[in-house]
């Protein structure tokens, strides 16, 4: 019953802001300071993930195809694996642990300090001035920062192929180009697009219901990322089911 209930509040929620949205248009100064804080700021982050993932990928793919002698076959492999799988799960993971624990945690505490109660005295919706800003700015970033972990897990995958496996680098390229087609690259966008949507939404539904206090901020963020965490590696099942079933 629990569940039924928070999901009916959800999609009161949902459909609040679609009626809010659909009234007033986007600020686009706050949407483009949304896009840089998101973007700009969690793209260190990304980085050293996308290089561990990459390397990892290779090591592995390597150890598991030396017994065989398919070695020439870890190009395929990363490409594969990290394209299609790896890299929106990671570039929406490291969104949501950095950039969705801090929209949760921003609008719990205006919640719980009655700042969204003012300004809806103000007769300022809440739910447009601080939601749609957030949504927008993380769709139009997340699809990018999904392309710039594809490409920093295939160069670090390769430098290990390379430099520390001693296979041919022309070998790796080309598996790796057998692996993947141009569409790979559109569906990992519609994933992160996906993503994007999922972590602004559940994020700011959290803080708007978070509780008294800072438990309550606490509990808020929290549940924010977890429930977010499993609707993203869901979701992406799905959507690769779609795709690639």
């Amino acid at each position: 019953m629990s569940f039924l209930a928070a999901v009916g509040r959800f999609g009161i929620f949902l459909a609040a802001f679609l009626r809010s949205s659909w009234r007033h248009p986007p600020p686009p100064g706050r949407v483009a300071e949304e896009a840089y804080r998101i973007g700009v700021k969690s793209l260190p982050v990304l980085l050293i993930i996308a290089v561990f993932v990459g390397t990892n990928l290779a090591l592995q793919g390597y150890k598991a195809f030396a017994p065989i002698g398919g070695q020439r076959l870890v190009g395929m492999f990363v490409s594969m694996a990290g394209i299609r799988e790896m890299a929106p799960v990671i570039a929406a993971s490291m969104i949501a642990a950095k950039a969705g624990t801090e929209m949760a945690s921003q609008i719990a505490v205006m919640r719980i300090r009655e700042q969204i109660d003012a300004m809806e005295a103000m007769a300022v919706d809440p739910l447009w001035y601080l939601i749609l800003p957030r949504l927008l700015g993380i769709v139009l970033v997340l699809p990018a920062l999904t392309i710039i972990a594809i490409f920093v897990t295939l160069v670090s995958a390769y430098a290990v192929t390379v430099w520390q496996l001693g296979l041919n680098g022309a070998v790796f390229i080309e598996f790796a180009r057998q692996g993947i087609q141009g569409v790979d690259f559109l569906y990992c966008m519609l994933k992160g697009l996906a993503f994007g949507v999922i972590i602004a939404l559940g994020a700011c539904f959290f803080g708007f219901h978070a509780g008294a206090g800072p438990e309550g901020v606490g509990r808020a963020t929290n549940g924010a990322v977890v429930t977010v965490s499993v609707v993203v590696v869901f979701l992406n099942y799905l959507m690769s089911e779609v795709f690639y079933g």
